[in-house]
């Protein structure tokens, strides 16, 4: 699937996550949401995906966990925080680097608006 169209059903799917509860619940809710919303959409995805991560040319299995990818091609931190700080965008763009993905979306779902609490990041 093109990463333009994906990224796009993906943010249909948070959005109606976040229609339905608004804001002031857990990361660990919305995401769990998300994977749901996800799985009826017939989106493949992996929750918490152990992810490797090799220093001077060693593979550590300490490595990092991305909350969700999704289709194997996209990255999605999932944040609810009362705003978003650089240290988040730089969080998901070293998940990018070190992946090998392209695109990553960070959603926050402590927003008013969810339109509000999403960045898109494009390695």
């Amino acid at each position: 699937m093109q990463l333009n169209a994906l990224s796009h059903q993906v943010i249909g799917c948070a959005m109606k996550v976040h229609t339905a509860l608004g804001p002031g619940l857990l990361e660990s809710a919305y995401e769990e949401c998300l994977a749901c919303e996800f799985g009826q959409s017939g989106l493949r995805f992996e929750r918490q995906k152990p992810m490797p991560l090799v220093y001077e040319e060693v593979n550590l299995e300490c490595g990092y966990r991305v909350d969700l990818l999704v289709e194997s091609q996209l990255v999605i931190e999932v944040k609810a925080v009362a705003s978003l700080v650089d240290i988040h965008t730089a969080q998901v763009l070293t998940y990018l680097r070190l992946s090998g993905c392209k695109l990553g979306l960070l959603i926050n779902f402590h927003v008013a608006h969810l339109r509000d609490g999403i960045k898109r990041l494009i390695l």
